[in-house]
């Protein structure tokens, strides 16, 4: 069996097909392709190229991105619309490079192992944003002569089955990659052999275990490969496989047998042939002979031979004699209603013909005209009554010849003695159309546009003698048109034109609008259709006013049609309200009809509301309604309020509100606001009102409390209270005392101008008179309620006795250190003003030590610098006439306390020494609280504590190291702090232990060094664009290792987008605000001189997804 010559073939023996497709048509190159506008992206363009078969090419495309601030987009296509970007493989591979230096993107498209389809037109495209660049470039792929001969499996396998290459530029590039197979020693399967033993059936399972993808074109090979023929084991020579014979004639089928026992059977049309005078068997050798006599149509069949198992078949062709024409069909001429006979004579009886007109068979069934008859040899069509339509070519067709003749069919001629006229009638009235011919007894009929006219109960056809008449009761617009009235039989024919007319009316009530008033919101399209009758259509003029309307206006414009009107306003405006003629014309005559359209709008805004009354947290506003209502009443009013520093407006309101005032509440006090209206009718809400002057609520303080009486003397009245518990933002101002006289109501003001202190003395006042007296707190929204004494005040001095108010804290002893401020207040009462003395242990006060100063209510006792000298018994004497009140304070001045009067080493044994001391002279004024002992050893005489605070006066020391000579010293303290000086031994105190040696062990130094050592690796990341990105780990090494990061192998040097951190071995690159060139894979390198190590991480930079 021949097999297609091989193409390539992969390395391990499987053969392989790969395709780049059809390529470009050479119509289509010079077609336009739909792509954005061009500009230049393209600093060099891949270059067309030629290549041998089995070689490789390389094509580069270089892209600038100086101006681009992301990588630009780059599809390579073979031919129109192939994307290569699919088909990479073995033998296509894509790549491209960024140099960070020149700023160039470098794309490349290589080409391996190029073969013959390869070939073609090729394009790249750069696009970024709405830039787009293109260039094509053409590959050319010269032949290798070679003789090597090819599987045929590989022109229909998948290539590699799998393997790296498995993406190849063919469809079989598109399926799943699956891991590489180890290739077996299987001996090749001849697919051919298998296909061709096998049954049709089994195709598609032999493909898929053979890997065969393109079965439909291997079987269409298989088609075409030349079948041998086999050698029959039962016929030595076979029937022809066709045989002819003439109608009447005999024909012999002949088969020699390789086997003449074998038994024979003859059939027709599969029904086995029986012997008889028609069908003949002989037998001459091994010759089987079969003779058919007087062979006729119905031996036209197949005819088949069974001997044995084996069977051979073979076709009969029984050929007639053609049927001649001896004598063809002659011309006619005639009139409508004769018969015409068509006549011809063939050359045999029973002979089918088939007869024609204008090349179309004529029709015989039983409702025909046309009548076909049959005399012998002779054939005849018939047609009774001829008309016009009959005129035509006619022909008669016979297997063996064809007759053609012409066939006139004319009108006869008519006298007319008066012709129709034509008319014009009113609408519903009579109309009667009128002529008279000769011969009268020719009946008609009667068309209007060509459309028979049938009798009704409104019309009548009326036919006397030579008078032909149509009458119709009531016309109607139908009945305009052309009418005819056709005698039958002849050629004249007599028309006339009917005019129907019909005075313009306009039909308003079918609108439903009550008194034809058309109500529109203002900006919607209004299309107002109004039907309007009239014949013929009348001319429609729309007018508002004295304008006209137009067709062809832009916003407002008019149309009309031949049952209507219609009016269309795009966006409808206030200033369309009113109302519109239409004026409709024709030769019937005129009428006028007139529409109100009322366009309803949301209103106007009114006009800035007025504050005129403003409180605490709520103000009065009015308003005036707005000047235009949108032809629509006003259902009520919105209010908004806004802090004059802010944008949002608040709605306060959201049930209208019928009147124009409104009271807001819940505001702010202290914050400007402004407010604005809204005025809503049945079509919206309009636009706000200008805002309001901004106004700020203010509160009134309360009522100030607390008001009493402090003082009175014979002229005056001395009052005191506390402000008001609530202030508010407007805040307080001052205050305005008043009074008046007992039993009268007239208020005197005490004060012309305000007091900002809670105390007054009313003064000028009659002494024995009886007062009240109130005070109103005051700000910018006016005056308090005011707070009046609840009795009246007799004006005259009272005796209070004298009492003196010790505060709590010098009721105790008063305690201060040396040098500190004394500062004593000591408040007292009693009127007239007391007399003040005071005397320390029984002995004046010299004023050059104390400072002692005196006021109507209190007397202070200040000493600048304390000292001991100070301390004492003060005892302070008021005196008011015979009333005295006595108070003693003590105070105390304290120091820090002298040491210890002597320490002594009582006793020393084992680690152990006791110690014993006196307390100090000078305890400092205040009780000792405790004592600090202190240990030093006599070669360093560095002083440690053994214990603070100790309260008894004699202690034993503990835990002390043998061999050791101590001495000891002790601190006294007491509530300023510890002594300034202690009191140390005088002897020192040896730690004795007889036998024992200190065996001082050796040490050896260790040695810290080490390699680097990453105890921390770094981590794959993930960072987004624009946002800063940090990469870290940790090293352990000594010496202090030298840290180098790289990005894809090389070294990062200064960039001031990265920077790089060591702090105690934590290593740390910051990348700056990364883009997607950022990403890569980033390495971090310790190095020292005992060796070095690193660690490796990848960084995928991702950008955010946003609508450009």
């Amino acid at each position: 069996m021949p097999e297609p010559t091989k193409k390539d073939e992969m390395p391990n023996g499987q053969p392989e097909v790969w395709s780049l497709g059809e390529g470009q048509n050479p119509e289509d190159v010079d077609k336009p392709i739909d792509n954005p506008p061009l500009s230049t992206l393209l600093i060099e363009s891949p270059q067309s190229g030629t290549v041998t078969v089995g070689g490789d090419i390389t094509f580069v495309a270089k892209v600038e991105a100086k101006d681009l601030l992301r990588k630009p987009t780059v599809k390579w296509f073979k031919g129109k619309w192939m994307d290569l970007a699919s088909k990479t493989g073995k033998h296509l591979q894509l790549k491209e490079t960024f140099d960070r230096q020149t700023k160039i993107h470098t794309f490349e498209m290589h080409i391996i192992k190029a073969k013959d389809n390869y070939a073609g037109n090729y394009r790249c495209e750069v696009t970024y944003k709405d830039k787009f660049d293109s260039c094509s470039f053409d590959l050319e792929v010269k032949e290798v002569e070679s003789s090597q001969a090819i599987d045929i499996r590989s022109a229909f396998k998948r290539s590699s089955e799998g393997q790296e290459d498995a993406g190849e530029l063919d469809f079989s590039g598109l399926l799943k990659h699956r891991e590489h197979k180890q290739q077996d020693d299987t001996p090749e399967v001849d697919v051919w052999e298998i296909l061709k033993n096998a049954r049709p059936d089994q195709y598609e399972k032999i493909a898929f275990t053979y890997g065969i993808t393109d079965l439909r074109g291997l079987l269409k090979r298989m088609k075409k490969i030349p079948k041998e023929e086999k050698k029959s084991a039962a016929f030595a020579k076979r029937l022809d496989p066709a045989y002819q014979v003439d109608k009447g004639g005999k024909i012999r089928l002949v088969v020699d047998l390789a086997d003449p026992t074998v038994e024979l059977k003859w059939y027709k049309n599969g029904q086995e042939i029986r012997p008889s005078p028609k069908y003949i068997f002989e037998h001459k050798g091994t010759q089987r002979i079969m003779v058919i006599n007087n062979c006729s149509s119905n031996d036209d069949a197949a005819y088949s031979v069974v001997a044995g198992e084996e069977k051979c078949t073979t076709e009969l062709f029984v050929k007639e004699l053609p049927i001649k024409i001896v004598k063809g069909i002659e011309p006619v001429k005639t009139t409508v209603n004769e018969r015409i006979e068509l006549e011809c004579e063939v050359s045999e009886e029973g002979a089918q013909v088939k007869w024609m007109k204008n090349g179309v068979e004529v029709p015989t069934g039983v409702r025909s005209r046309y009548r076909v008859k049959c005399e012998g040899t002779k054939h005849y069509l018939v047609i009774d009554d001829a008309s016009k339509e009959d005129t035509g070519l006619y022909s008669v067709m016979a297997s063996g010849g064809t007759s053609e003749a012409q066939v006139q069919v004319d009108l006869k001629p008519l006298k007319v003695f008066q012709d129709l006229q034509d008319m014009t009638v009113l609408l519903g009235q009579p109309l009667k159309l009128h002529c008279e011919i000769f011969p009268g007894n020719v009946p008609g009929r009667w068309y209007r546009n060509g459309q028979l006219i049938q009798p009704s109960d409104r019309l009548n056809i009326i036919h006397r003698a030579k008078v032909h008449r149509l009458e119709i009761e009531a016309c109607t617009l139908h009945d305009a048109g052309d009418y005819t009235f056709v005698p039958e039989g002849y050629s004249q024919s007599l028309s006339a034109k009917v005019h129907i007319i019909d005075p313009p009316r306009v039909h308003l009530e079918s609108l439903n609008f009550p008194d034809n008033t058309v109500t529109v919101v203002a900006g919607n399209k209004l299309r107002l259709e109004i039907p309007i009758s009239g014949e013929p259509a009348p001319r429609v003029v729309w007018m508002k006013g004295e304008r006209v309307i137009l067709d062809s206006g832009h916003r407002v414009h008019a149309e009309t049609y031949s049952d209507q009107t219609s009016l269309t306003i795009e966006v409808t405006e206030r200033e369309d309200t009113g109302n519109y003629k239409i004026v409709l014309q024709n030769e019937a005559g005129e009428a006028t009809a007139s529409v109100k359209i009322k366009v309803v709008d949301i209103p106007d805004p009114p006009e800035a509301p007025l504050v005129p009354v403003v409180g605490g947290d709520w103000c009065s506003m009015t308003w005036e309604p707005p000047k235009y209502d949108g032809s629509s009443p006003i259902l009520g009013y919105f209010i908004e309020r806004k802090k004059k520093q802010s944008s949002r407006w608040m709605r306060l309101n959201f049930d209208l509100i019928k009147e124009t005032s409104f009271e807001p509440k819940k505001m702010i006090e202290g914050v400007p606001y402004e407010v604005r209206i809204f005025a809503v009718n049945a079509i919206g809400v309009s636009k706000p009102s200008e805002p309001s002057k901004a106004f700020t609520p203010l509160a009134v303080t309360s009522e100030p409390t607390m008001l009493v009486v402090d003082d009175v003397t014979d002229t005056t009245v001395t009052v005191k209270w506390r402000p008001p518990e609530t202030i508010g933002a407007a805040g307080l101002d001052g205050y305005l005392v008043e009074y008046c006289i007992e039993g009268t109501n007239d208020w005197v003001l005490s004060n012309k101008e305000m007091t900002e202190k809670t105390k007054y003395t009313i003064t000028g006042l009659s002494p024995g008179c009886k007062i009240l007296v109130r005070v109103k707190a005051i700000n910018k929204a006016g005056a308090s309620a005011p707070r009046t004494l609840q009795h009246s005040i007799l004006v005259k001095e009272v005796v209070e006795p004298p009492k003196i108010r010790v505060p709590r804290h010098l009721k105790t002893t008063y305690t201060r250190k040396v040098g500190e401020t004394v500062n004593l207040v000591v408040p007292f009462q009693g009127k007239p003003r007391p007399k003040v003395t005071w005397v320390k242990d029984g002995n004046p006060i010299e004023p050059s030590h104390v400072s002692i100063r005196n006021t109507d209510c209190d007397s202070i006792i200040f000493i600048r610098k304390a000292e001991r000298s100070h301390s004492g018994k003060y005892e302070m004497t008021v005196q008011v006439e015979n009333h005295v009140d006595t108070a003693i304070m003590d105070i105390q001045i304290v120091d820090l306390p002298g040491p210890p009067q002597s320490v002594t080493i009582e006793d020393v044994w084992g680690e152990n020494v006791a110690l014993v001391w006196t307390p100090p002279k000078d305890n400092g004024n205040a009780p000792i609280t405790g004592y600090t002992i202190q240990k030093a050893d006599k070669k360093t005489m560095e002083w440690f504590t053994c214990i603070e605070h100790y309260h008894r006066n004699c202690i034993t020391v503990t835990e002390l190291v043998v061999g050791n000579e101590y001495f000891f010293r002790v601190f006294s303290e007491n509530m300023c702090g510890l002594s300034e000086l202690p009191t140390q031994t005088k002897k020192s105190a040896l730690i004795v232990k007889e036998g024992l040696q200190m065996k001082i062990p050796e040490y050896s130094d260790r040695d810290f060094k080490e390699a680097p050592k990453f105890t921390q690796p770094l981590i794959n990341t993930f960072a987004v664009a624009g946002y800063n990105a940090t990469l870290n780990c940790s090293v352990r090494a000594n010496p202090r290792p030298k840290v180098i990061w790289m990005k894809n192998k090389m070294t990062i040097f200064e960039d001031p987008r990265y920077r790089m951190f060591s702090n105690q071995g934590v290593c740390t690159l910051e990348i700056r605000k990364p883009s997607p060139y950022d990403g890569g894979m980033y390495t971090c390198k310790a190095i020292n001189d005992l060796g070095e190590a690193q660690v490796e991480c990848k960084l995928e930079v991702k950008v955010p997804t946003q609508e450009m």
